[in-house]
């Protein structure tokens, strides 16, 4: 099985979304590593998992793996170590939020994450892979 790390921020703080949403920091304090990796959010379409999360003071950070066996997983690793996607996005419910009428937007407190995705065009333009880590055929897992 071949598999091809990335790192990334699916999620920034502070700064409003294309949907007028803004993740404060803190949003994140329940989510764990483990949620799935999804191809443009198709539920139909997982590509890997999320090995490692944090939120640190940029976002949420994320260290993930592809599945690089799979059309979709190929397609997607080749994409990004062809730097033609590097856009993160997440899936959630909202457990706490609040609205602030003085910048217009809706401020998210308290995130139930269910998965991550690399997406085409985030909803949070900052939400990108950094660094893709191509893995060797010698160093793929069996």
């Amino acid at each position: 099985m071949q598999i091809i790390r990335f790192a990334g921020y699916a999620s920034v703080f502070g700064v409003p979304d294309t949907s007028g949403d803004v993740v404060m920091r803190g949003a994140f304090a329940r989510a764990r590593a483990g949620v799935p990796l999804l191809w443009q959010h198709s539920v139909a379409t997982p590509i890997g998992r999320i090995e490692r999360l944090a939120e640190d003071t940029r976002g949420l950070r994320v260290i993930a793996a592809i599945v690089a066996d799979t059309e979709a997983g190929a397609d997607a690793a080749a994409l990004l170590q062809a730097k033609a996607i590097t856009g993160l996005s997440f899936g959630y419910r909202v457990r706490q939020s609040r609205p602030d009428r003085t910048r217009g937007v809706r401020e998210l407190i308290d995130l139930e994450l269910l998965e991550v995705s690399i997406v085409t065009f985030p909803m949070q333009p900052l939400a990108r892979v950094l660094a893709v880590d191509p893995v060797s055929p010698q160093e793929t897992v069996q």
